[in-house]
C-alpha cells in the first residue's frame, strides 16, 4: 500500500471508573505517575474554564505513553490539575461538540467493562495520513489542534479519530515533541522504557486484519500481526493461546511494555502482591482480573 504514514503506537488508555484507585495499582505495578490533570474549556469566549472531557495521566516513555483516564461525569479527582486547552474562537464550537462525543464513547465503552478502550497511532505527518485515510474512504473527524499549557511552555496537540468503531477510541496523533516529553517523568520502578505491542480481540479476524490494513497502509506482516516500528498491533480470535488464561472478548484486552530488565520487574511485582504469568512468548504478565480489565505484558527491551 502508497502512502504509510503511521509508524509506531502513541498512547493506549485504560478507561478506569475511580482514577485514584487505578492510580494506586499501577503505582504498585512499578510505574510513576504524575497527578492526573483535567482538561478546562471555557464555554463561550471570555467565559471562566471548567472542567471538560475527561481526567487522566501518564506513564510516560521517551516516544510514547501509556495513559489512565476516567469521564469527568465518572469522577473528577481533588487533587486533579486544570489545564485550559486554547483553540481559536472559529473552531471552539466543533472542539467542544467532537470532545463531547468522544468523552461519551470512553462513558459507553466504560458501562460496558474497565479495561482498553483507547488506541492511538503515531505520525509524524499528520495530514498526510488525514489524506491517505479519506482517500481510502475511512470515516474520521478531520484534524484536530489544541494547545495546551506545560511547565516548558505551550504544547500543540493534533490528531483525529477514526469514525464509530466498536473497540472503542481508535486514531493517529502527531509524533510526540521530545523538548515537552522529555520534561515529563520518564523513570520507573518497574524499569519500562516504552509501549510494546496492543492485543486487539475480535470475532472475525480476517476481517479486522483487512480493516486495520487499511487504517495503517501497510499489510499484517503476519497472521493478525503488524509490526510498527518499535511496537506492534496483534489482532487474536484466541487470547488464550498468547495470553494463558485470559478470557477472549472483543475489545483491546492488554498492551505490553518494554522494561530494562525483566528479573527485577518480575521481583518488584511479585513483592507487591500481584499474580506474575507467562505469555506464549515468554514474557510476563499480570492478570486482567488482577489490573482492572486490562492485563499487563513485561517484555525485556529490545
Amino acid at each position: 500500500m502508497a502512502g504509510v504514514t503511521i509508524t509506531s503506537l502513541h498512547h493506549v488508555g485504560h478507561v478506569v471508573r475511580d482514577i485514584a484507585q487505578a492510580m494506586t495499582l499501577y503505582r504498585r505495578l512499578g510505574f510513576a505517575l504524575p497527578p492526573p490533570s483535567c482538561p478546562a474549556l471555557s464555554p463561550s469566549e471570555g467565559a471562566v474554564p471548567e472542567p471538560f472531557g475527561a481526567a487522566n495521566t501518564h506513564a510516560d516513555f521517551p516516544s510514547d505513553f501509556l495513559e489512565l483516564v476516567t469521564p469527568v461525569a465518572a469522577s473528577v479527582p481533588a487533587d486533579a490539575k486544570l489545564v485550559p486547552l486554547q483553540a481559536p474562537s472559529d473552531v471552539l464550537p466543533v472542539l467542544l461538540e467532537r470532545i463531547t462525543a468522544t468523552t461519551a464513547g470512553l462513558a459507553a465503552h466504560l458501562d460496558r467493562f474497565e479495561g482498553l478502550h483507547i488506541l492511538m497511532f503515531s505520525t509524524p505527518d499528520i495530514d498526510a495520513t488525514a489524506a491517505r485515510l479519506t482517500a481510502g474512504g475511512v470515516p474520521h473527524g478531520g484534524v484536530n489542534t489544541v494547545q495546551r499549557p506545560t511547565e516548558t511552555g505551550l504544547e500543540t496537540v493534533r490528531y483525529l479519530e477514526l469514525d464509530d468503531l466498536p473497540e472503542g477510541r481508535v486514531g493517529v496523533v502527531a509524533d510526540l515533541d521530545p523538548e515537552f516529553q522529555h520534561a515529563r517523568v520518564l523513570d520507573h520502578p518497574n524499569g519500562a522504557t516504552g509501549l510494546a505491542e496492543a492485543v486487539l480481540c475480535v470475532d472475525d479476524l480476517d476481517a479486522a486484519e483487512s480493516r486495520y490494513a487499511t487504517y495503517l497502509g501497510v499489510p499484517a506482516t503476519r497472521s493478525g500481526v503488524f509490526d510498527l516500528g518499535r511496537a506492534r498491533l496483534t489482532l487474536t480470535s484466541d487470547l488464550d493461546a498468547l495470553l494463558p488464561g485470559e478470557r477472549t472478548r472483543p475489545g483491546l484486552a492488554a498492551c505490553a511494555v518494554t522494561v530494562s530488565d525483566l528479573g527485577q520487574t518480575e521481583d518488584l511485582l511479585r513483592t507487591n502482591g500481584f499474580t506474575v504469568a507467562r505469555t506464549s512468548e515468554g514474557d510476563l504478565f499480570v492478570p486482567a482480573r488482577e489490573a482492572l480489565g486490562a492485563a499487563m505484558v513485561f517484555r525485556a527491551g529490545r
